[in-house]
């Protein structure tokens, strides 16, 4: 008998061995906190590739750039430092045009002319990656960015020689095209920037609205909803490929339910903060025929100056989302 228990012991300790070894676990770098909306969802997505996959893949969920800040991200899983990772896109347009579209104002306006972005945009934004040896698996997207100024305006005009937050090219530009006055002011400097006179309008989102508590120096919130930049999650294709089918299939069958998930949730999260902006006082509508017209011709003009940079890539994606 106590021969036969060693024998088992031993059996099991080896089937144990076999599973660990067969099992394994990836390293997500992420650069929002865990309470952003979009990093619990990255967590559910790790959760559930666990459990679709029997646990033959866990994902550990490196939230708020612990592991790498978030300009280092697509490097680090590039290289295999990490095997998957989440990047706001629009921050890399500098490495390649395809990367911002979604940056650019007014080019697709609201939710609905968001996913047909994308549609467009995935599949040029894939070959893009398989040049560096990655592969796309799922967007997150922000809600949409509205215009927040001291006054009701009927037009631009009323824009000229204003002082206007800019945090990137496209809102620097978008600010000119206005005829505003550029001025950058990063995330955490907003408050003291309007109470100073630094600046006084913006473009961003109700939920960064809520965040800074505009109504404490701003009264009105467009709802232009000028463009909704996406995160992306990504994977080494290296990595990916040396996983079994059926982990391969519950990764990209997870990465669909997480999409499809947080994009809903972002829906909820402008609709919501936007709420809590009216109910703190500030005026809360949609823009004028006007003023709508005039932002629709500098969309324009700035999706023709966006395809001027990204070339044939760029107008073969804009003409995809107009066939749309």
């Amino acid at each position: 008998m106590r021969k036969l228990f060693a024998s088992m012991v031993v059996a099991s300790t080896a089937v144990g061995f076999a599973m660990a070894a067969h099992a394994e676990t990836w390293d997500m770098p992420t650069p929002y906190p865990e309470g952003n909306y979009l990093t619990k969802n990255v967590i559910q997505f790790a959760q559930d590739v666990k459990e679709m996959s029997g646990g033959k893949l866990e994902i550990t969920v490196h939230s708020g750039a612990s592991l790498f800040k978030m300009p280092e991200i697509k490097r680090a899983v590039r290289t295999g430092q990490a095997q998957i990772g989440e990047i706001l896109l629009s921050a890399y347009g500098n490495e390649n045009a395809i990367f911002e579209v979604d940056g650019v104002p007014f080019l697709a306006a609201g939710f609905d002319n968001a996913e047909k972005l994308w549609k467009a945009q995935k599949p040029i934004l894939a070959e893009v990656l398989a040049e560096e040896g990655l592969m796309p698996l799922f967007t997150g997207v922000w809600p949409g960015q509205g215009l927040y100024n001291q006054a009701e305006i009927e037009s631009l005009d009323a824009m000229q020689g204003v002082k206007f937050r800019a945090y990137n090219a496209a809102t620097s530009r978008l600010a000119e095209l206005m005829g505003a006055v550029p001025t950058t002011v990063q995330y955490a400097e907003v408050p003291q920037a309007f109470s100073t006179g630094v600046v006084s309008a913006m473009l961003t989102s109700a939920t960064t609205g809520v965040d800074v508590k505009s109504w404490d120096f701003l009264k009105v919130f467009y709802t232009t909803d000028a463009m909704h930049p996406k995160n992306l999650v990504f994977v080494n294709k290296a990595a990916f490929d040396g996983l079994d089918k059926d982990v391969q299939n519950a990764l990209l069958e997870a990465a669909a339910k997480a999409e499809a998930r947080v994009w809903a949730q972002a829906r909820e999260e402008g609709a919501k903060a936007a709420k809590t902006l009216a109910d703190n006082g500030m005026t809360v509508k949609a823009p004028g025929d006007k003023l709508q017209s005039e932002l629709q011709e500098i969309g324009a003009q700035m999706t023709k100056e966006w395809v001027e940079k990204a070339g044939a890539r760029g107008q073969k994606l804009i003409d995809a989302y107009n066939a749309m």
